[in-house]
This record gives C-alpha cells, sequence and structure tokens, in this order.
C-alpha cells in the first residue's frame, strides 16, 4: 500500500426510480502496483440496512468501471476492536516518551515476556506504559490482539527485527482485512 485517506470521495448517482442517491465509501487505499480499493467497514454486519447494502452495490459498479475495487469488510472481532481502539491512544509521539525510553522498551522485549514484566524492567511503569502502547501501535512491539490485553498478555519485538524507523503499522492483527484486497 502506499497511500491511505478515509472518506476521500463522495459518489452520486440515480437508482432505478430516478431518485439521486449518494455514498462516502471510508476508506481508500492506493497500492504500489496503481490500483485501488474503496471500502466500507460496517460494525455490524447488517449496519446501514437496504440503504448501506444498495450504496455498496452501486459503488462496487462504479469501481469495476474505473479499475478499481470495492469491499465492504467484514466487523473486527470484538476483542481486536477494543484493543487498536485503546493502542490508538497511544499514537500520537509524545508516548514515544523521553529520549531513549522507547528504545529500551523495544530492547526489553527482545525475548517474549508478559506485558507487566517487561515495563517493570524498563523502569516505572506509570513512565513506561505508555511507551509500551505507542510501541505495540507503531509495530515495533507485537503482542495477540484476539484476547483483551491485559498485565499479562506475552508482548515482544518483532521476529523481522521491526526497527524503530517503522511507523504507521500496529501491532500483530491491527489492520484485518484492508491489505488482502485485490
Amino acid at each position: 500500500m502506499t497511500g491511505l485517506a478515509g472518506r476521500p470521495v463522495r459518489l452520486l448517482w440515480r437508482n432505478s426510480r430516478g431518485l439521486v442517491r449518494s455514498w462516502v465509501p471510508q476508506l481508500f487505499a492506493r497500492y504500489r502496483d496503481g490500483t485501488a480499493l474503496l471500502a466500507d467497514c460496517p460494525s455490524r454486519p447488517d449496519a446501514g440496512g437496504e440503504r448501506a447494502l444498495a450504496a455498496a452495490e452501486a459503488v462496487r459498479t462504479a469501481c469495476q468501471d474505473i479499475g478499481w475495487s470495492y469491499r465492504r469488510l467484514p466487523p473486527l472481532d470484538e476483542a481486536l476492536a477494543a484493543n487498536l481502539k485503546w493502542l490508538a491512544g497511544y499514537r500520537h509521539p509524545r508516548h514515544r516518551g523521553r529520549t531513549g525510553l522507547l528504545e529500551a522498551v523495544v530492547d526489553v522485549f527482545a525475548r517474549p515476556r508478559p506485558l507487566v514484566e517487561g515495563v517493570a524492567a524498563a523502569g516505572d511503569p506509570i513512565e513506561v506504559l505508555p511507551a509500551a502502547f505507542h510501541a505495540l501501535w507503531a509495530g515495533l512491539l507485537e503482542a495477540a490482539m484476539d484476547v483483551p490485553l491485559h498485565e499479562r498478555v506475552l508482548v515482544q519485538a518483532p521476529a523481522s527485527g521491526g526497527g524503530l524507523e517503522g511507523g504507521g503499522r500496529a501491532g500483530r492483527g491491527a489492520g484485518a482485512g484492508i491489505g488482502e484486497a485485490g
């Protein structure tokens, strides 16, 4: 993916009765190969009712006409949604903490260990926890996202090495479904 935008465009069309209808898809993703995806992320499978389903069909048709794709993504699992909502509160760089703290947090989780143990090993939990949550959001650390985050959840640095230059990706499971579009 080379670009991502929220609520990027409003589509207008006439329905079979000649009435003007509109819809604003929730996400736009541009891929490296130049293709694109418009997507909606309903909170429940039936969210928006018949209007949303009709709009999905209209958007799908418009996308096909211009060589894009459209997906109505399945709702996130409750635990994943709650974890992402929590971690998103720590996405701002201010949560990296004082100079060197984020690096110390990532280093302490070089091997998998419970969150509470790694945080205590890195310093005062009041100071360290925000940096740990920021690192999870940024993908510098990983934890299971399909269970509620808790003090004993196993946390570790990514096997790929991640690196502190990484940015906007979240921990394991965070972008469920978006990168899988085609």
